[in-house]
């Protein structure tokens, strides 16, 4: 005999609902227009969660995703309609749309993709009254950033744009529109293969992290100096000792005022010869200095270098053929 759940007094209900985990409240609100009603007002009426949605749009893969106390669950997901299974019997049909209820989350059938992926994030957030906090794409998903932007006033806290499997064209056009109109608080990550010639002629930020992971050959120093992050990663980069020392007499005249740390790894290794522009002032030190990267265990430099910015700020820095490294230290010299 079926539970006759919307005829449960207010008060325990709330404690259902509350205990619901994010793809089985998902799920549930597919029971009926009237449940669906009752788990909106609920989570209307509610403190705003902790939950953060998060939006992945990567080729063939459209998904929802509700991270909880650092735990992810998949809660929706829009698939193309040739890959609808007529012989498929757990598949029902709501405003003209196929859904298939898996065991774990309900897929979506759209003929126009970027609608479905639309669709799904516009159920989620409309159902739960929050925004999307994560998005994760491909070249080809570059339109979803401008959506973003354009549908909630709040930037996201992460964002990665990954390179395709296949090698489609069209990677820098869609490099260009990332960087210039990604709005996203806590974490970027790029990682995109784009031509010999691509230049960036723009801002980026402001972020605490930014990880250009393994493609970052197209980073010029005019490129670092218009970073605006905590933290920077850059991989398999095409600068060079005297490139960077450009970037040390900007950071020493008070540019990139919040930077903490900078990491350059050389794509095919560079030669140092311990030396740096004499007007720089840079000095041997023994200090060991230490970073808590996100990516793994904090980073210590030790045997290096100290460089004095004119309001007094020092930072470390220490390189070798394969990396520089350079660790901010946001306290004024005592002397």
């Amino acid at each position: 005999m079926p539970f006759p759940i919307l005829r449960t007094p207010v008060v325990v209900l709330s404690e259902i609902i509350s205990i619901l985990e994010p793809n089985e409240t998902v799920t549930a609100s597919f029971c009926s227009k009237n449940f669906k009603r009752l788990l909106k007002n609920q989570y209307q009426q509610m403190k705003p969660l902790m939950w953060a949605i998060c939006m992945i749009d990567f080729e063939n893969d459209r998904r929802v995703i509700i991270v909880k106390s650092g735990i992810e669950a998949n809660v929706l997901s829009a698939v193309h309609i040739s890959k609808f299974n007529e012989s498929t019997s757990k598949v029902v049909e709501i405003n003209g749309y196929k859904i298939e209820f898996s065991p774990e989350y309900p897929i979506l059938y759209f003929e126009d993709q970027e609608l479905g992926s639309k669709w799904i994030v516009d159920y989620v957030t409309d159902l739960l009254n929050i925004d999307v906090r994560g998005l994760a794409i491909g070249r080809s998903s570059a339109w979803t950033v401008d959506w973003i932007n354009k549908r909630q006033e709040k930037p996201l806290n992460r964002f990665a744009l990954f390179k395709p499997t296949s090698n489609n064209s069209n990677a820098d056009e869609s490099m260009d529109y990332v960087l210039k109109n990604v709005r996203s608080s806590d974490f970027i990550g790029i990682n995109e293969d784009v031509s010999d010639n691509y230049r960036f002629n723009g801002k980026l930020g402001p972020v605490k992290e930014l990880a250009i992971s393994r493609n970052g050959y197209w980073v010029t120093c005019d490129n670092l100096m218009n970073f605006d992050a905590i933290a920077i990663y850059i991989g398999r980069s095409r600068l060079t000792v005297s490139i960077l020392n450009l970037f040390l007499r900007h950071w020493r005249a008070g540019g990139s005022p919040r930077l903490e740390y900078l990491e350059v790894f050389f794509e095919n290794g560079t030669v140092f010869e311990n030396t740096f522009d004499g007007d720089l002032e840079i000095v041997r030190t023994n200090e060991v200095g230490t970073y808590p990267v996100s990516y793994g265990e904090p980073v210590v430099i030790r045997n290096c270098y100290r460089v004095q910015r004119t309001d007094g700020i020092m930072a470390l820095v220490d390189c070798d053929r394969q990396r520089f490294y350079m660790i901010v230290q946001h306290e004024k010299a005592s002397h």
